[in-house]
């Protein structure tokens, strides 16, 4: 039996436990953050009692150490992590990559308001902006017009005041209406399945406009062209990421890859291709023999 350490005991953890068990392997929830971590001889963990990790934490100085303590290789590292999270990397490299992206400008912290209304100037209104390495969504803002674009800058600007803040950049980006948004899952560079990601008619009633299941978005399993699979798996190759999940725009014109998940939440198996759990067992073995 592989022993296989989970840093998350939400969603993917419960749904991955009993067919991964199926398989050999035996998910372990390792909680890394959110509790006192004993560091000398007598400690939290014996370096001996797990094969391998899922996925890194997603709290990296937690998950630093995590990872000396449990001193095992990951199916998705701590790099797999910090690169697939800033989101101005990733679009810059699929950028040189030939591969589609939404219209992005990237803005580090301190920056005039003129650079500012330069930015904004470039778009047509509204526009999207995220600050660069927040996930599920948190921070993410549409703007209609100058003032209330200005006004989340200053905001973020607050933000990145404070000296200890890690990262001090965001990016705007061209909004796309009435697009449909898909989550598509690669796993060591093959398309396993995907969802589309729809909010409730009540949530786009009140104008919700973001799609993270986090969010209250509904995820229903869907079958994609080939040609977007193949954009998916250019993408997790580029990034050389085992296992990811890959965020699509589709707007009936255009195909967009908006950004990408290294700590993809595993949704109900029945919205994947036959054979995921398998994959995903192999995978994980993989990683131990490397």
């Amino acid at each position: 039996m592989i022993e296989l350490a989970v840093a998350n005991d939400q969603e993917t953890f419960r749904r991955m436990r009993e067919p991964l068990a199926e398989r050999g392997i035996r998910a372990t929830h390792v909680p890394a953050s959110e509790r006192v971590i004993a560091l000398g001889e007598d400690t939290t963990w014996d370096a001996n009692e797990y094969d391998v990790g899922y996925v890194y934490p997603g709290r990296l100085m937690e998950g630093g150490v995590a990872d000396a303590l449990l001193e095992v290789p990951w199916l998705n590292d701590r790099d797999a992590v910090l690169t697939s999270r800033n989101k101005a990397e990733v679009i810059a490299r699929f950028e040189r990559a030939g591969l589609p992206v939404p219209h992005s400008v990237y803005v580090s912290n301190d920056v005039s308001e003129t650079e500012l209304v330069d930015v904004f100037e470039r778009f047509e209104p509204p526009v999207v902006v995220k600050p660069n390495s927040t996930t599920r969504g948190v921070g993410v803002a549409k703007a209609h017009d100058l003032d209330s674009f200005l006004g989340i800058c200053d905001y973020l600007s607050l933000v990145h005041d404070y000296r200890a803040t890690g990262d001090r950049s965001f990016l705007v980006q061209e909004y796309l209406p009435g697009a449909t948004d898909y989550r598509v899952m690669v796993l060591e560079g093959e398309y396993v399945g995907a969802v589309e990601r729809r909010l409730p008619e009540t949530a786009s009633a009140r104008g919700q406009w973001k799609h993270n299941v986090h969010r209250g978005a509904e995820a229903t399993g869907v079958e994609l062209p080939q040609a977007w699979r193949e954009i998916a798996e250019s993408v997790a190759h580029e990034l050389e990421i085992p296992f990811l999940g890959v965020d699509l725009l589709e707007t009936g014109d255009r195909l967009v890859v908006n950004e990408t998940n290294a700590r993809p939440t595993i949704d109900a198996a029945t919205k994947y291709e036959a054979g995921f759990y398998d994959r995903l067992a192999d995978a994980i073995r993989s990683a131990v023999e490397a």
